[in-house]
């Protein structure tokens, strides 16, 4: 490889322009094809975003011996199948979220991904920039004391007249939890640092077929609790608080921090004291996940979201789906 990562991107999603810009910025990267099954579009595509090669197929990109990795941003259901293509044809992976929507799934991606000694990863922006980083280790080190409570919340209208969208498909696995309510659920786990051991939701489905709402509650071995929620039928919200006995740290941005180029903030208030206010300059954190990539690549670093992480998600989503179907609490 040399000492840049030459980046294809297979489908022509709404989503790639916000990973696009950040390729180019980066010392170590540049953006050297796009694919679509239709060459026509995938031209198109190129000449609007000045991408030097179009492919009318993915088989095609994933053929070209000068792409070194590839972002996936094909509907969920479709992640799968061209991970592992990717990964059998020697490319690294960045993989939007949710990276699979099975257990079965996953496990066909990292045997491809071991077999053929590439990196995947899950595309978790937020989960690498500084400011998801910084309070991790905050966490850690018992700023906020014990953890007793995490809550986290996404949500945005989706009208139900839009019922072909992407993300009412029931086919595509569309929900609110697998679009907006991964967030949450990867943040939770995130900040402490399992999977939770027994989950409760409650849903609300919409007109077709999949659910519109999910609200869920989280229990971690040691005591923690987690509530996240995620909807289509909210006004736009988001934000993430962890709570112990010793004060809050309120993340007022968590999902993408930085991105509209201005500085992110964090509160933590203490029990007893006033609030301080923790201030991040602006970055971008699709280039700190483009960043994640070139390292791992052309370094030899691991993933800041391995796929054990990945599976912790996936396993949790599973069983805030099954909880909420059944009525019942789910045991992971």
């Amino acid at each position: 490889m040399s000492k840049k990562i030459r980046w294809g991107i297979l489908s022509t999603a709404r989503i790639n322009r916000a990973l696009i810009p950040p390729i180019r910025q980066s010392e170590r990267s540049e953006l050297a094809a796009v694919a679509s099954r239709n060459l026509d579009k995938a031209q198109a595509y190129a000449k609007e975003w000045d991408i030097p090669t179009a492919y009318g197929s993915y088989e095609a990109l994933l053929a070209d011996p000068n792409i070194d990795a590839v972002y996936i941003s094909l509907p969920n259901t479709l992640h799968c199948e061209w991970t592992v293509k990717a990964a059998e044809a020697g490319k690294h992976v960045l993989c939007e979220k949710p990276l699979v929507p099975t257990l079965a799934e996953l496990d066909q991606v990292e045997a491809a991904a071991a077999a053929n000694k590439v990196t995947v990863f899950e595309a978790f922006m937020y989960l690498h920039h500084p400011q998801t980083r910084t309070v991790q280790a905050l966490v850690r080190e018992g700023k906020v004391g014990q953890v007793q409570l995490v809550s986290s919340w996404f949500s945005f209208y989706l009208p139900p007249e839009q019922s072909t969208n992407i993300r009412l498909r029931p086919e595509l696995a569309g929900g609110s939890l697998w679009d907006v309510g991964v967030y949450p659920n990867s943040m939770v786990i995130a900040m402490l640092g399992a999977a939770p051991v027994e989950v409760w939701a409650q849903q609300t489905i919409g007109e077709t077929g999949v659910e519109v709402t999910l609200l869920g509650q989280m229990r971690f071995s040691g005591g923690p609790v987690a509530q996240i929620a995620s909807s289509f039928r909210m006004p736009f919200r988001w934000g993430t608080e962890i709570i112990g006995d010793a004060g809050i740290l309120t993340i007022h941005s968590p999902w993408k921090p930085g991105s509209d180029g201005a500085d992110t903030h964090v509160t933590f208030t203490p029990r007893d004291g006033d609030p301080e206010t923790l201030t991040f300059p602006a970055i971008d954190p699709y280039l700190c996940e483009v960043q994640a990539m070139e390292a791992c690549a052309l370094d030899g670093a691991a993933p800041i979201v391995p796929l054990s992480m990945s599976r912790d998600f996936l396993r949790s989503v599973l069983a805030l789906y099954k909880s909420a179907e059944s009525g019942k609490p789910a045991i992971l």
